[in-house]
């Protein structure tokens, strides 16, 4: 069998409709059917099912999918193999990163990888919801996404997810602020504020439910913004309080002070997801050690309670990063 047109099956798997393989992969739907017929006349049975307007995977098209993964990680670790024989992690490499994370680290670990000739990393940014995260690895090579304890919404998609941050969520007030003396504060603290929240789906606003439940409460929510940057503005401003991230939120406006919050889970997990083929390049193991690197560096510069009452910009460890 050809080792493209398996590629083109495992894709179907993974995208679930032709005209998405053909998008993905530059051909025409027609070129893409056509290919995939060829391999079922190779494989000598139906590999696909027309089901409605589209197609779907029979059990045998599934089980063929299954093994052109495998076929496709044996592959890149092969040219891996030889990759480091010639200690050459050459090659592009594609990133999505979504904001607060890709400003913080992303810059040193593009730094850091100017020694290795003839790597090149494409970095994006994006801000999806939780469910578009393990899709998106379909389309770059290292997806740096986040979730909540507990939720993992790439599960069961056969993606590597590689740990590098569990990072508190603080809530952050201006400095004149009632609480802004507190050590931290709790959901009774802060049920009764006027929140700034995040777009609806986002996961964020799951830590605000719970503040809810906690407290039999309701969060009046103001504003919904995704880009912290504008969320920082409206705090400093004074138009409300807003769960802000430790350790990627960077450097904070003057006159807004992070308080942890007790009581609720409020806390992210950061992971890089990749798939397993894509995995074995040796140019996207050594873009993703740098950044389980600068992760670690990043976690130990920023490890502690809080930020300050104002806050105050990190010590000297945080800057040596």
């Amino acid at each position: 069998m050809d080792i493209r047109r398996l590629d083109l099956l495992r894709e179907l798997a993974e995208r679930g409709s032709v005209t998405a393989v053909a998008e993905a992969t530059g051909r025409t739907p027609s070129a893409v059917s056509q290919q995939l017929k060829v391999l079922e006349r190779e494989a000598g049975m139906p590999l696909t099912e027309r089901v409605g307007r589209g197609v779907v995977l029979t059990s045998a098209g599934q089980a063929l999918a299954r093994s052109a993964t495998e076929v496709a990680i044996a592959l890149e670790r092969a040219s891996a193999l030889w990759d480091e024989f010639r200690n050459h992690p050459s090659g592009e490499v594609t990133l999505l990163t979504f904001p607060t994370v890709g400003a913080t680290l992303l810059p040193q670990v593009l730094t850091d990888l100017r020694a290795v000739t003839g790597l090149v990393v494409r970095a994006t940014d994006l801000d999806p919801e939780l469910a578009e995260f393990p899709d998106l690895a379909n389309e770059y090579d290292i997806v740096l996404a986040h979730t909540m304890p507990g939720e993992l919404p790439w599960g069961g998609r056969g993606l590597r997810a590689l740990p590098l941050l569990t990072e508190p969520l603080d809530v952050g007030l201006p400095a004149g602020h009632r609480l802004a003396n507190r050590a931290l504060v709790t959901p009774a603290d802060v049920v009764g504020e006027t929140w700034l929240g995040v777009p609806s789906g986002y996961p964020f606003e799951r830590i605000l439910h719970a503040i809810e439940q906690a407290t039999t409460g309701r969060i009046e929510i103001s504003q919904r913004f995704s880009d912290m940057r504008i969320v920082e503005a409206f705090i400093q401003a004074g138009h409300g309080i807003a769960l802000v991230p430790r350790y990627t939120s960077g450097a904070l406006p003057e006159g807004i002070v992070l308080k942890p919050l007790r009581g609720v889970a409020s806390v992210r997990q950061i992971f890089a997801l990749v798939r397993p083929d894509v995995a074995e390049r040796l140019a996207v193991r050594t873009v993703l050690e740098v950044i389980v690197d600068r992760a670690a560096r990043l976690e130990q510069a920023y490890g502690h309670p809080s930020r300050g009452t104002p806050a105050e910009p990190p010590g000297e460890a945080a800057a040596a990063t």
